[in-house]
Formats: structure tokens, sequence, C-alpha cells
């Protein structure tokens, strides 16, 4: 018998499947090492197992997952090294997207940035942990919006299931909502430089928390002392 799933065109179920284990990824549901069966996995989303074997070949290009053989395909364990070079690449882009919003962005734009800090005040202070970390996300998506670059905003495509990952590992959520606040203060200035500064800051003192977060204090200092 055929499922509603089934009868949807083969790209808006692949797009479905991918981004549902895409999600599990992000909230701990497949863990670092968890196997991906395609059967099982067709099962239970209720599709055939095309649309999960190319969502699998998706996240294995977004470097979500990793084949360990021909018929073993896991949850990438992220090394050090791993998120060290996400950081460095967050760094070098989101203070490029940050100084270019900073010299076009106006009022609608400013309008936007503020509901989403307003919303997430909201998810902070209820301790809304998923909440906050997808709004932490379509911030930093609509700075790069504002900043104009296709091909920025090409070259951060690939990386932003990673990113929303890292960032998910920062519980210091006021903090973090700060953080955001100052950096929207800079946008709003106008000044490119001041943007470019705050954003670079702020993914260097995310670096040290998700480092502190993922591979303990020591990785933590390491990485401070490195610079």
């Amino acid at each position: 018998m055929t499922t509603a799933s089934e009868r949807q065109p083969l790209a808006a179920t692949r797009q479905r499947v991918r981004d549902e284990l895409r999600e599990r990824i992000l909230t701990g549901r497949l863990r670092p090492g968890d196997r991906l069966v395609e059967r099982e996995l067709a099962e239970d989303l209720g599709v055939s197992r095309v649309p999960v074997r190319e969502a699998i070949r998706s996240l294995e290009a977004e470097g979500f997952l990793v084949e360990q053989s021909a018929r073993r395909i896991v949850v990438r364990q992220l090394a050090r090294v791993d998120v060290e070079e996400l950081f460095d690449v967050r760094e070098a882009l989101e203070g490029l997207a940050a100084g270019r919003a900073a010299e076009r962005a106006g009022a609608p734009e400013l309008k936007r940035l503020e509901r989403m800090l307003a919303d997430a005040a909201r998810a902070t202070a209820r301790g809304d942990a998923a909440r906050i970390t997808v709004l932490n996300s379509r911030f930093h998506d609509e700075i790069v919006a504002i900043a104009g670059n296709t091909l920025l905003t090409t070259m951060l495509q690939p990386l932003q299931g990673r990113l929303r990952w890292l960032t998910s590992q920062n519980e210091h959520w006021d903090d973090l909502l700060g953080e955001h606040r100052r950096l929207y203060e800079a946008i709003a200035s106008g000044d490119a430089e001041r943007a470019h500064a705050e954003a670079v800051e702020h993914v260097r003192v995310n670096r040290e928390v998700t480092l502190k977060s993922l591979f303990g204090d020591d990785q933590a200092e390491i990485a401070a002392g490195s610079r």
C-alpha cells in the first residue's frame, strides 16, 4: 500500500527525510557513533529506501555522517580539530557578514532583528533550549541575508547544520542573548568595523564555551592560549 509520504514528489520526500534525520542528530536522538540502517529508517519514516539513501548521502556531504565501510554509515564524532576548523571559518565569514550588514541594514531589517531578539529573550526566560537554538541560528542567518552577498551565503549554507549543532552546545543562554544584543547594536550603529569586531568576539567566546563543553577545561585553555 502506498503511503501519503510515498505519493509526494521524490524531491519533497527526500528533503523531509533529510531534515528529520538532521534534526535527530542536532537534538541528540542520533548520537555520534550511532549507525544508520536504511531499512529501519525507511520503516520508521514511512517511506521507501530511496529517499533515505539520498538523504544519507546529502548528510554525509554536510559532514554529519561518515562511511566506515560499504555497509556501515554512522553519525560523525567531531574531533577537536573539526570544531576548531569550523570556528575558524565561522569567524572569518560571520565577521564579514556583520560588517556588510552594518553598511546595508535599514529600518525594516533592524526591526526583524529586534523581533528575533525579543523572541529569544522570551525563550531564554522559559529555559527553552530547543527554541533558543533555532532562534539563535535564525538571528545569524538574518545577518547573512542582510549582508546581501550571494557568494557568502553559498559558502555558509553547507556549514549551517554543523554550526547550529555547535551553537546548541552553549547553554550560557543569558550570556548568549547579551552577545547578540551587542552585535545588533553594532550593526544598528552603521559602523562596519565595530560590527565586524563584535561578531569576531562573539565567535571567539563561543569557541571557548563549546570546546569546554565538548572536550573539557584543558582543551578550552589550549584554544585560548593559542590565540
